[in-house]
């Protein structure tokens, strides 16, 4: 599948069925997997063959996903996970322990700011937290000696802020550190941060990736090039024997290209268990099926509802990339040629007042706490979301009471420009 386009291995990698074999992808809803001697099992456990043994480490269903999605990154490997938090927890702890740090845009998804923020902290790892627009200089001036990762997300969600991954990665790798990416707006048909210099790239599958709303999950891929073993006294989990597996070293055992999925796999998801089930990963792949016919789709109607909205006179602003007047607009030039995605987020002039007004008289766009998927959705958080923020914090949290986000879905443009203008109209 390596020389195909992306199209391609969207309907087709991951999964070739035998003479005979089912044609779609195969739910294997089973817990356990059966074998005839005691030593062949004995053998999985202790990581000298491949196969199943529980479906909390691995499943056939969501290994062939999975495969899909490494194949649609252009990474050595990759799993899946019960959620976008559980994937860029594990991508983050999977590397990290106590008395760590982490450096991290501070333009991410609020879940995984507070993930890092808070949750993290509380397990001993700290972390700094720079501009998604601070220079090379900035950027250095945040690593420490026990800086074991860079985090960062290719279209920040809300903020629609693009990062600039080259020079993420060039600053992580002077410090001996991963970049670890997060996707899940532009999805790999749009961009695919591997290539330039991301080493490990996560996803909320619930968004674009499923599409349709059907089914949480999340996906951690390995481009499978960072070299752990040349910086083994940073990353002792992946370069020292693991007790729990008879002394292991898993960068020694499954070198560059699979040591860091096969240890998130054995010990992360054995011992936390955040795995998705394989119906949900069956579900995931009919997404994927058709991801490259519906992302140029969203990224036309998120770009036609950008221009209309910049354009009308009760609208204050609005976040687009692919606006000639953003200051993202360059940058999403060079990593995003084909467009970013289906999500805007603007401002009203009439504040507070105004957002619960267009709120309460959209129609096709549904108020929804999701984006990203075939439906367009729409919320306000200052009335959802954030609500229990005062107007001051609000603006402090990056999202003052007049903002709405919306997710423009797969619906005809002309149709969703009159709907959001008809809830325009009915502002006073």
């Amino acid at each position: 599948m390596k020389n195909y386009h992306i199209g391609t291995k969207c309907v087709q990698a991951g999964y070739t069925p035998k003479n005979g074999e089912p044609r779609q992808v195969p739910i294997i809803q089973s817990t356990t997997f059966k074998y005839d001697t005691s030593e062949e099992m004995g053998k999985l456990f202790d990581l000298e063959a491949s196969g199943y043994f529980y479906t909390r480490l691995q499943n056939p269903t969501n290994d062939y996903v999975a495969a899909k999605i490494a194949a649609l990154e252009g990474g050595s490997a990759a799993m899946l996970t019960s959620s976008g938090q559980a994937a860029n927890f594990f991508a983050l702890f999977n590397i990290c322990e106590c008395g760590d740090h982490i450096v991290a845009s501070s333009s991410i998804y609020g879940g995984t700011y507070n993930l890092i923020a808070v949750t993290m902290k509380k397990m001993g790892i700290d972390v700094t937290f720079v501009s998604p627009d601070a220079d090379e200089a900035e950027l250095n001036a945040a690593f420490q000696e026990n800086t074991k990762a860079m985090f960062g997300e290719t279209i920040a969600n809300p903020a629609l802020t693009v990062l600039d991954i080259e020079l993420f990665a060039r600053v992580a790798h002077a410090h001996n550190v991963p970049l670890i990416v997060d996707n899940t707006f532009p999805t790999p048909v749009n961009c695919r941060p591997i290539e330039w210099g991301a080493d490990i790239v996560t996803h909320s599958t619930t968004k674009y990736m499923d599409g349709h709303g059907a089914a949480v999950g999340g996906a951690i891929v390995d481009a499978g090039r960072f070299d752990w073993m040349a910086h083994a006294d940073k990353f002792p989990g992946l370069c020292t024997p693991d007790d729990s597996y008879h002394g292991i070293i898993y960068a020694e055992k499954f070198g560059k290209e699979g040591a860091f999925i096969t240890k998130c796999t054995v010990q992360l998801m054995r011992d936390l268990g955040s795995i998705p089930s394989p119906n949900s990963a069956f579900l995931l792949n009919l997404g994927l099926e058709s991801l490259h016919v519906r992302m140029p789709k969203h990224v036309e109607n998120g770009q036609a509802v950008a221009e209309f909205l910049e354009a009308h006179p009760k609208v204050a602003y609005v976040n687009y990339p692919g606006l000639a007047s953003s200051k993202y607009h360059e940058r999403a030039k060079k990593y995003l040629p084909k467009g970013g995605c289906g999500v805007v987020s603007f401002g009203l002039k009439g504040g507070r007042e105004a957002a619960s007004t267009f709120m309460k008289n959209l129609k096709l766009g549904a108020i929804e706490t999701h984006v990203a998927d075939a439906r367009t959705c729409c919320l306000n958080p200052a009335t959802s979301t954030h609500r229990q923020l005062t107007d001051e914090q609000l603006i402090e949290a990056g999202v003052p009471a007049e903002l709405i986000r919306i997710s423009l879905g797969i619906e005809d443009k002309e149709d969703l420009i009159a709907d959001i203008a008809n809830a325009l109209d009915s502002i006073e």
